[in-house]
């Protein structure tokens, strides 16, 4: 059974007949669905400023270094790298490079990025489902908050979907006629997603083996060979620049960041890798084993803290899109594409969701961005396939109860908000309207129905659209930033005040947030910046953003994200004073927060309290490492 797949006419008209005419309604419908994702990623962009100072640096730093830009180096000079693979700053650093060191320059490129998502999303969902579920599904993706908050932002979650949303598309086209130069590209598509953010790329390979492997038109050995080819591609995609680092002399390369051993192996397997799972992160300062400081684990924590409220809206309603249309295809052939496509995106769906429901280590709501395409791609393909056979009381209750259930969700996300107290209300009564005019949508006039349809797709889009334009609207900086409106928001499913553990504020100094120095302090880092390598040394690397995106002129992060990690040690710190390459020293030091990692940076901090006289320049605290000690 194939009724939830929409395809061309298989009947050949007539010997002489002009072939029918191909409706193209969904060309200027998709050019204004991008334009309208373009205006609302793009509109306002520059207030965020930095937005992340971590990156921001480090943009800036590739675009000064060659080397800093291929290992994703905080500081020209290479020190010391990013605690990620660095796919993500190679797109901004070469943005600065062309356009300049600006807030823009940085940020444009992921807000392209999230255009590029929408239309790739699109393309995709049409191929099995329609142009119609096509449009829902990027609409959907588009109003997404937590979409709005990573296109607008500058952390390698936009470029770890628009890879993935690419590697679906080829994934779909690989199923049709059993590509495996398909398959080889979305291979290829993943493993750069792994270059982007580590083993979470990974995480939608489960999804992809198992529609091919089920629904590909070939010899179940020949599928096995295509995957096995995939397989390779994506670990060449991803392992090419692993084995350069390693091969590459470490004396001759900044220190990977995020490891105690500086290891890129340890960084993936570690910090970044299965410690995520088991909360067992060595260099972490916070979390912990079975959730610890990173909140609870369990089925409802995506609809708990800060998640619900940048992903949670449509989650209800995609599962339930989920169970339709397996139940509808299940009797359909083997290589039903329709079929095929829900096991991509539901598995997609499904995998990442249990895996952040029950990580125990490091994680963040901005990380829920990576559910998104795979919820609008399951709401868009049933809404339409579900409308198409409304005269089935079976598909009508389906269509019905999906838009009450949407309508209660966003209900209790916004109900108790002091955010536009009135949006509650008015989304579950119109919901519910919207519910039982659903149902008898198949009795209707063909105009009523439509308005019947339209005005349930403003209903199923208006609690997420509304706090998607709210995050939009809001500046965003530091390492963690939320979805939503600047105050006021906590529904029922206890959706936290955006802003998240210090996402927004703080000062130089402070581990997850970032303030440009004074401007006397500015015009002290930026005197004779060439005599030196570099300009000065703070612990934590968001502390050293600040003072490196005033000064342009490197600033090495003791210590690294998290100040624990081994570099520099203090005997290396102290030859780089003795021989001249550093003239500053900035601030009081810091106070080790994590039981693991190095404390190597505190030892530095010490010393330099302990050996040179301190300054104060417009708060901060400043050593001039030149002097006599």
């Amino acid at each position: 059974m194939t009724a939830l797949a929409s395809r061309e006419p298989a009947v050949a008209p007539p010997e002489g007949a002009s072939p029918p005419a191909r409706s193209t309604w969904h060309r200027p419908a998709l050019a204004g669905l991008l334009l309208a994702t373009a205006v609302l990623y793009l509109w306002g962009l520059g207030a965020s400023g930095w937005a992340n100072a971590f990156y921001s640096a480090a943009a800036q730093a590739g675009s000064q270094s060659w080397k800093a830009l291929f290992f994703g180096s905080s500081d020209a000079a290479n020190a010391i790298t990013v605690d990620k693979t660095p796919a993500a700053l190679w797109v901004m650093g070469l943005s600065v490079r062309v356009f300049g060191v600006n807030a823009w320059a940085v940020l444009v490129p992921q807000a392209l990025m999230g255009v590029g998502s929408v239309w790739l999303l699109y393309a995709t969902v049409r191929r099995t489902s329609g142009p119609a579920a096509g449009l829902v599904a990027g609409l959907v993706l588009a109003l997404t908050p937590a979409a709005a908050l990573m296109f607008r932002f500058n952390n390698p979650d936009a470029l770890l979907v628009l890879l993935l949303v690419a590697a679906a598309y080829c994934v779909v086209r690989a199923i049709e006629k059993a590509g495996p130069g398909w398959l080889a590209l979305a291979g290829v598509a993943v493993g750069f997603g792994f270059l982007a953010k580590m083993l979470q790329a990974f995480l939608v390979l489960p999804a992809f083996a198992v529609a091919y492997l089920v629904a590909a038109p070939v010899s179940v050995g020949k599928r096995l060979l295509h995957l096995l080819g995939a397989l390779g591609a994506t670990v060449v995609a991803a392992g090419w620049y692993l084995v350069v680092v390693a091969l590459w002399p470490a004396a001759d390369r900044p220190f990977i960041g995020g490891s105690q051993t500086n290891s890129l192996w340890e960084l993936i397997f570690g910090y970044n890798g299965f410690g995520r799972i088991t909360g067992d992160e060595v260099g972490s300062v916070g979390g912990g084993g079975g959730g610890g400081g990173w909140g609870s684990t369990g089925l409802t924590r995506l609809f708990g803290s800060e998640m619900a409220g940048g992903i949670a809206w449509l989650i209800p309603a995609a599962l339930l899109a989920l169970g339709a249309g397996l139940w509808f295809t299940r009797r359909a052939p083997r290589t039903d594409r329709s079929r095929a496509s829900l096991i991509v995106w539901g598995g997609w769906f499904l995998v990442t969701a249990l895996v952040f429901s029950y990580m125990g280590g490091i994680i963040h709501p901005y990380y829920t961005v990576a559910l998104a395409p795979a919820i609008g791609a399951l709401v868009g393909t049933a809404a339409v396939q579900l409308w198409r056979l409304r005269s089935r009381p079976s598909a009508s209750g389906l269509l019905s109860g999906g838009v009450a259930l949407t309508a209660v969700t966003a209900y209790l996300l916004l109900s108790g908000s002091t955010w536009q107290p009135w949006l509650a209300p008015c989304v579950l009564i119109g919901g519910l309207l919207a519910a039982v005019a659903l149902f008898f949508a198949a009795h209707l006039t063909r105009w009523a129905a439509a308005a019947v349809a339209a005005f349930a797709l403003v209903v199923l889009l208006a609690g997420s659209g509304a706090y998607t334009l709210a995050t939009a609207a809001t500046t965003h900086s530091g390492a963690i930033p939320s979805a939503g409106p600047s105050s006021g928001f906590g529904g029922r499913f206890g959706g936290g005040g955006p802003g998240g553990f210090g996402g927004r504020g703080g000062g130089p100094g402070s581990l997850l947030s970032t303030t440009l120095p004074g401007a006397q302090l500015t015009a002290l880092l930026k005197q004779d910046t060439a005599k030196y390598t570099w300009t000065a040394a703070t612990v934590l690397s968001n502390a050293a953003a600040g003072y490196q995106l005033a000064s342009n002129a490197p600033v090495m992060a003791v210590g690294g994200f998290n100040g624990t990690d081994p570099y520099p040690t203090l005997e290396q710190f102290q030859q780089y004073v003795a021989s001249g390459r550093i003239h500053y020293f900035l601030g009081e030091g810091m106070t080790m927060r994590g039981s693991t990692g190095s404390d190597a940076a505190q030892q530095i901090a010490d010393w330099v309290a302990a050996t040179y006289q301190s300054t104060t320049v417009d708060g901060v605290t400043v050593y001039d490492l030149t002097t006599a000690a």
